[in-house]
């Protein structure tokens, strides 16, 4: 991975230090990701990197484990049986997880999850301090850890703490619909930088601190919460895009995708890759796929709407009535449009390598990313750093993904209106070479214009005191 570690200290001793749900520690990839993003400035500072180790115990315990890679330390925690289910499924994935993403209806509203969150938030805070020195940089990373600063602090913690969200700040009254959503705000202000991606993230977090806190905006950019100060900023993750591009280039990437064109033949291939989750639109963008084979018979036999979707949280409600749904609609729609010699959809609920995926990503024709609600999606700049540029593929975006307001070559269509989808892909499938070379480019421009490194060094820069931040357009 290239890049130069940023300034991130004024003594020459300061270490990033990385608090997250999950880490890159042992069999953990850090081939994608925040492990990407994170790792050089961790090696070049001896970092350290704080989380959950994933081991589910009958009972509380406060044990460190701790290991080195590299020259980064590891210092992980293992949560409780009743922790896990009150932290990590109930208030992460029960509660933040469906109201950041503006579907409320999904949300499990328990005191008991509160409960559970503050005391995790806790025993992460507890740990950090008894880990860190107040002359490191400690990076908190998305929504499992909204309390941690403000668990620091009351302890006496000085140190500079910035937090990044990764999925979507809702508007404000959807936030509001959280009973302790106040706690959550005020925490957010004991940090002293707040990073969220996209130019919509920043304006709904600012407001709600405006609307319920007073926050008033300071001359350079920064928010007076009460007594504290803190900078939002808008800062989009990337991609190491030369990374993905060699991966679809991987002997791995390219018997797979002959595994796939042995099977496709002559038809194009229409492709989504995504976690099952409802915040995706799979759903939707099922019927979409629906309305093009009955608005557009001339397609029938010609393409090939191959659908990965590995499931994810299966122990939560919404997650097993969403497989049902999926397998539901991919039977229907198959019985109402499939020959003896052509399935519409290919629906696989099961993962796939890095490199198999890339080789899946270079051979489509079209891409279909239409989440109804996503921080960012990484997915859509996958699929693009994997193409051939003498024969790429369309991107199809739904105008809901944070990637939406960077890559405005692809074609931007609402996840909600099947229409607009069966439109969009039809479009895909007849654009001209040429066109297709001209979108590409420009998107792929402004993949390596604002990459990962960039994400990284932009919040770094932008957590020093003295700080000036350019606004994105």
């Amino acid at each position: 991975m290239a890049g130069t570690a940023a300034n991130i200290s004024t003594t020459p001793s300061g270490r990033l230090v990385a608090v997250s749900n999950r880490t890159a520690a042992g069999g953990e990839s850090k081939a994608g990701g925040l492990a990407v993003a994170l790792w050089d400035t961790l090696v070049e500072t001896k970092g350290l990197w704080i989380g959950w180790s994933g081991r589910v115990l009958d009972r509380e315990t406060d044990r460190v484990l701790k290991s080195e890679e590299e020259g980064v330390c590891f210092a992980l925690s293992d949560l409780s049986r009743r922790q896990y289910d009150g932290f990590y499924l109930g208030y992460a994935n029960s509660v933040l997880w469906p109201v950041m993403h503006s579907r409320i209806d999904l949300a499990v509203f328990e005191n008991d999850f509160f409960a559970d969150y503050y005391i995790v938030n806790e025993k992460f805070a507890r740990m950090t301090i008894r880990e860190a020195s107040e002359e490191d940089f400690v990076w908190v990373h998305d929504y499992h850890f909204f309390l941690l600063a403000r668990m620091m602090r009351v302890r006496g913690w000085t140190g500079k703490v910035g937090f990044f969200l990764h999925i979507p700040f809702p508007a404000p009254d959807s936030f509001r619909a959280i009973p302790h959503h106040r706690e959550l705000g005020e925490a957010l202000a004991d940090y002293d930088i707040v990073g969220v991606q996209t130019g919509r993230d920043l304006y709904n977090l600012a407001r709600y601190l405006e609307e319920e806190f007073g926050a008033e905006e300071l001359p350079d950019g920064r928010y007076r919460v009460g007594e504290r100060v803190v900078r939002l900023l808008h800062c989009p993750i990337g991609i190491d895009v030369e990374s993905f591009t060699h991966a679809a280039e991987d002997e791995r990437a390219i018997l797979a995708a002959a595994r796939l064109v042995k099977f496709l033949g002559d038809r194009q291939l229409v492709l989504g890759i995504d976690r099952m989750d409802y915040s995706k639109g799979l759903p939707q963008r099922f019927e979409g796929m629906a309305h093009l084979f009955d608005q557009h018979p001339d397609v029938h036999g010609h393409i090939s709407f191959t659908q990965v979707a590995p499931p994810s949280r299966t122990f939560v409600e919404g997650y097993v009535q969403l497989r049902e749904e999926l397998d539901q609609l991919c039977g229907r729609i198959n019985g109402d449009y499939g020959d003896l010699d052509w399935i519409p959809i290919r629906y696989l609920a099961r993962g796939y390598a890095r490199e198999e995926v890339a080789g899946f990503y270079r051979i489509a024709r079209v891409c279909l990313v239409t989440p109804l609600q996503d921080g960012m999606n990484l997915v859509a700049k996958e699929f693009i750093a994997a193409q051939n540029p003498d024969d790429p593929g369309v991107l199809v975006l739904s105008q809901f993904a944070g990637a939406a307001e960077q890559m405005k070559e692809a074609l931007i269509v609402n996840p909600y209106d099947a229409n607009a989808i069966s439109e969009a892909v039809y479009r895909a499938m007849h654009m001209p070479v040429d066109e297709r070379k001209g979108r590409w480019a420009a998107l792929m421009d402004g993949l390596r214009a604002q990459d990962l490194n960039w994400w990284r060094r932009r919040f770094l820069d932008a957590a020093r005191e003295d700080a000036e931040v350019p606004a994105l357009t």
